[in-house]
């Protein structure tokens, strides 16, 4: 899709894929899986306790509870699911604008209403504009729900401890229960520290994959995790959701997050790298453009005022971004550009902006 949506001439740094080559263990494991014909039905457990290990590793969280753990295809349809669960059609989902597009569009399609509660001037949350959301949602919902982007996609900001516990100690107050995807959880780059939400309260639930990492989007695999006061409500979730999951979207998982080849330190400097060079392009070809660098994800929030750049630079620049308004209030005027690529694509597509930007 990324390469086939848009003509042979445009460059597209839109959608969250990366240009790199598929991780060594991973191509290996499928290869092995299809050599023994190896196509069956997943088996969950061992890819929670894949996740579990990783995170003991790289995040300082030693219990992630495999046990309260579900299977399911992916990220979103896993927040779609949760949402049915503990949730009622008519009630308020808060989201944090400018955020994922799919943060309004499943929630809506699943009968939830979008109470935003926007970041702040800094792109970081904002405790004053979530406890009015948190006050707005839970005076009309039976049970409101903060959807929690974590790391934040666009903006790339990387929740601190300090923050999530302040979130988390106002959704208790407003009893508004939390579900906080962290999809781009591997992707924190070097100078900030991951912090899963259920390493901060027992009163929520993870979604995530190894997805965004290491390619795997088309291997469709995601997990729920449940906080040890949330498992009841994951005890309901359907089985047939369980069954969405791909068998060999799980080996992929497992492959991914158990290997120790220092792929994923590869591609975290690679990474910093880019954000380094796009730093510096923006500063030289585009002195118009506000870019203030994530701490995580590989996408670029830019600033670049008018009214729809994104279409602008698709049909000036032959260059696809995502159009900001899309991501909600504070969207207007901006693009998110992917810079996980090569950095010769990168410095073309800059170059290509700065050339109809004069």
């Amino acid at each position: 899709m990324k390469w086939k949506l848009y003509p042979a001439d445009v460059l597209p740094l839109w959608v969250a894929e990366m240009d790199v080559e598929l991780a060594p263990a991973v191509r290996e494991a499928l290869q092995a899986a299809i050599a023994r014909g190896d196509t069956g039905y997943p088996f969950a457990e061992d890819y929670a306790q894949a996740l579990a290990d990783f995170a003991a590793r790289h995040w300082n969280w030693s219990d992630l509870p495999v046990a309260r753990t579900a299977l399911v295809p992916d990220v979103m349809v896993g927040i779609t699911e949760l949402l049915r669960l503990i949730s009622e059609p008519g009630d308020a989902v808060v989201v944090t604008p400018p955020v994922y597009p799919p943060f309004y569009a499943f929630p809506t399609s699943a009968g939830r209403r979008i109470v935003e509660a926007p970041l702040g001037p800094d792109g970081r949350l904002d405790l004053h504009t979530l406890d009015v959301a948190f006050e707005r949602a839970a005076a009309s919902s039976r049970q409101a729900v903060l959807l929690l982007s974590n790391p934040h996609n666009p903006t790339g900001a990387v929740h601190t401890r300090q923050e999530l516990a302040e979130v988390v100690a106002l959704a208790a107050v407003h009893r508004v229960r939390i579900i906080s995807d962290e999809i781009h959880g591997p992707l924190v780059l070097p100078g900030a520290q991951f912090t899963p939400l259920l390493t901060v309260t027992q009163d929520g639930f993870t979604v995530t994959s190894a997805s965004k990492a290491w390619n795997l989007a088309g291997l469709k695999a995601g997990l729920i995790i449940a906080g040890e006061e949330s498992v009841d409500d994951l005890r309901r979730l359907p089985e047939e959701v369980r069954h969405g999951a791909s068998h060999l979207g799980v080996i992929a998982q497992i492959a991914a997050l158990t290997d120790r080849s220092g792929w994923l330190d590869d591609l975290l400097a690679a990474l910093a790298s880019n954000r380094t060079v796009l730093t510096t392009l923006v500063a030289e070809y585009l002195p118009g453009v506000t870019y203030v660098p994530g701490e995580g994800t590989y996408l670029a929030w830019l600033d670049c005022g008018g009214k729809d750049p994104a279409r602008y630079f698709l049909e000036r620049a032959r260059v696809a971004l995502n159009a900001g308004q899309t991501f909600g209030t504070g969207g207007a005027g901006h693009v998110r550009l992917n810079y996980a690529t090569s950095p010769q694509i990168l410095t073309e597509a800059i170059q290509r902006l700065a050339a109809v930007s004069q």
